[in-house]
């Protein structure tokens, strides 16, 4: 069962139920999480029905249902509807993923929804992604030079550009630092699996000129090495990635420039 980071001497206690929707005979029951800073309420779980044969076939289309027509204070990020923002990730029954691509029929039975696990929330679905966006940054997300500019374009091989697939991909969703316990126990000096995936698409990159620099700025008891190759990360991530092998070359690379 994931866990939460609850507000202070807090617990979730049964919300709402809302009515079934009238007439309907193909009707799905919806459990959602929910808190509001601003009301000084516990967080909660709400009970939805949708009727299914007006409902769209993924989990972000119920949520804007429920949102348009049952209950507009219900509250989550969304964007691009495709998987490319990265922006309603969340915790569907039990798995950190994408609403926009993850189907209702995935869901056996009552559709459990919550925010993703040790995140602040910032309000119902909405966690605080300030911490994870801080430890992406510190990786130097950006092509590191030292030689002069070209006239053009930093030039590669198709070889090398080949090396970067299965990393660029990444939409900063935190699905996988969120699954990993590692990152529960000291995500606030191990850098997790998303950052680290990002490192790893730098430290490679045959146009960086800053490689050293990088594996000296992990070479660090927390930010690389209290990954203990768990593979939630790689199990949940919602664009099929595979962030704990990126760590495991980041480790193979540090123990060949000592060796």
């Amino acid at each position: 069962m994931a866990q939460f980071t609850l507000p202070k001497n807090s617990k979730i206690t049964q919300g709402k139920t809302w009515p079934k929707p009238e007439g309907a005979t193909n009707v799905r029951k919806f459990k959602i999480y929910r808190w509001n800073p601003d009301d000084g309420q516990n967080p909660r779980v709400d009970t939805y029905f949708l009727d299914m044969d007006k409902c769209g076939p993924m989990i972000l289309d119920a949520l804007i249902k429920i949102k348009n027509e049952i209950d507009p204070t219900l509250t989550f990020r969304r964007s691009c509807r495709e998987g490319i923002c990265g922006s309603c990730a969340m915790n569907i029954d039990g798995i950190n993923t994408l609403a926009c691509i993850y189907g209702l029929d995935e869901v056996k039975g009552d559709v459990k929804i919550y925010p993703l696990p040790h995140m602040p929330v910032v309000k119902d679905l909405i966690p605080d992604l300030t911490h994870f966006y801080a430890q992406h940054a510190s990786i130097m997300p950006w092509l590191e030079t030292k030689t002069n500019r070209p006239a053009k374009e930093w030039k590669q091989s198709i070889e090398d550009r080949k090396k970067l697939d299965g990393l660029y991909e990444c939409v900063m969703c935190a699905s996988c630092s969120t699954s990993c316990p590692s990152y529960w126990w000291n995500g606030d000096r191990y850098l997790g699996p998303a950052a680290l995936l990002h490192a790893y698409r730098w430290i490679i990159d045959s146009r960086d000129e800053a490689t050293g620099e990088r594996l000296d700025q992990l070479e660090d008891p927390f930010k690389l090495y209290r990954c203990h190759t768990i593979m939630n990360c790689t199990n949940t991530c919602p664009k099929g990635l595979n962030p704990a092998k990126a760590i495991a070359e980041i480790k193979k690379m540090m123990v060949e420039r000592v060796v």
